[in-house]
């Protein structure tokens, strides 16, 4: 089957490779325009990009697939079956229409949980115990396509959004692989989602790193966990010995029960653990701002940290 892929970010990459390698023709890439990145701010391609310039597969840079030269590209490309996997832009009806086969989508959850940006980060902020992958079709909604196949993964009590994103990219292409060839033997199942069942998982912003010590430790826990490495789980440590201040992203951290009462919230107790609304944080990594990442043991023997000292919330 001739392909056509759509994509920007990293995680396509090992179905990229799958594609490549398999029994179908990876035909042609469309990707998100080069952004400026790092100190020069100097033009970055996309992973996607990249990746084609390595492997050496036709790819395109487009600020709109929608567009009339983007419509009269994908055109000539004769493709039958449109990839859409972290694409950045909203298909229309016009490209999708182009495809005999239609346009499928490689989501980041077990649909309907979790449609929308950021599902990876969402699962581990609720606690979840196992997140997957979803094949779909597009459709105009967002993420409400029929399921074509499922694939699922325990989430692990380390994990957080790096480790669970890099597990998820592993875990696509053998069920990528599956669907396209059912797809082309004509085997394919489409399931309608449960829309009893849906939920949202919007796209994060730097803000939603802000952590508020009057939360659950369970809950501030998991929302470390599921903020890391990107925006971060953002908080100020203040000595109370020299009332200095340094900003600090939590990258890992665990919830201590207790019996003892709530206290002073973001105050650290004799055992060097964070005050909550429920119970204490123990943090175990953290980044201080312009360092590298380190052990809280290490942070603590840095600044001399001692009971008393104080976490507080960004506002």
């Amino acid at each position: 089957m001739r392909i056509v892929y759509l994509g920007s970010s990293e995680f396509g990459i090992p179905c990229l490779e799958s594609l490549k390698d398999g029994p179908h023709q990876l035909i042609q890439i469309f990707t998100q325009p080069a952004q400026p990145a790092g100190r020069g701010r100097h033009p970055r391609p996309t992973p996607v990009a990249e990746w084609a310039a390595r492997r050496g597969v036709p790819c395109e840079e487009t600020a709109n697939i929608n567009a009339p030269e983007s419509i009269r590209r994908l055109t000539e490309c004769r493709g039958e079956l449109l990839v859409v996997i972290a694409f950045g832009q909203k298909i229309s009806q016009e490209v999708i229409v182009l495809f005999p086969h239609g346009a499928i989508n490689v989501h980041a959850s077990l649909l309907p949980l979790y449609r929308g940006a950021a599902p990876i980060n969402a699962a581990l902020i609720d606690g979840r115990s196992e997140s997957g992958i979803s094949i779909i079709t597009l459709a105009d909604r967002m993420d409400a396509g029929l399921i074509l196949g499922q694939s699922r993964t325990e989430i692990l009590p380390d994990d957080n959004a790096q480790s669970l994103h890099d597990r998820l990219a592993l875990l696509s292409p053998d069920l990528l692989l599956t669907v396209i060839g059912q797809i082309a033997a004509g085997t394919a199942t489409y399931t309608p989602q449960d829309e009893s069942r849906v939920t949202y998982a919007k796209k994060l912003k730097k803000a939603d790193g802000f952590l508020d010590f009057a939360r659950p430790a369970v809950e501030l826990a998991n929302r470390i966990r599921g903020l890391w490495p990107w925006p971060g789980a953002q908080a100020s440590f203040v000595s109370a010995s020299s009332g200095k201040c340094y900003p600090v992203a939590f990258a890992r951290a665990v919830a201590v029960h207790t019996h003892d009462q709530p206290g002073t919230f973001g105050l650290l107790d004799a055992n060097l653990d964070i005050v909550c609304g429920d119970g204490r944080l123990r943090i175990l990594d953290l980044k201080p701002a312009g360092r590298n990442l380190m052990s809280f043991d290490a942070f603590a023997r840095g600044r001399e940290v001692k009971p008393g000292d104080l976490f507080l919330s960004i506002e």
